[in-house]
């Protein structure tokens, strides 16, 4: 059940994307993530945000700059996701390795 309680917080096509972009870079804006997570469309990265904010993964600052801009990041219960982020980025690497060859 524990498994499936992650995965229903983290489901979808692009929330650990989203959520690895704004963990290596400490704190992002909306545009930064946008040319971070490929192919992902506007509507869909602002829903997501959205979802992560719900379920407190990440934390929404909006700066007062002219023109107005919005800074994503981590909160502390996000960041416990970081080492989950990792391992998964460091078995990409090797399954990568194991399916090349290389």
């Amino acid at each position: 059940m524990a498994v499936h309680d992650a995965m229903d917080v983290l489901n979808g096509k692009w929330k650990i994307s989203i959520i690895s972009s704004i963990c290596y870079y400490n704190k992002r804006r909306f545009s930064d993530i946008l040319n971070d997570v490929q192919g992902i469309s506007n509507k869909m990265l602002s829903k997501e945000l959205k979802e992560l904010e719900i379920n407190k993964l990440i934390k929404r600052t909006v700066l007062a700059t002219q023109p107005i801009a919005v800074q994503y990041q981590l909160t502390e219960y996000g960041i416990t996701l970081k080492t989950i982020i990792n391992n998964l980025a460091e078995w990409g690497i090797e399954h990568r390795k194991v399916i090349t060859g290389k």
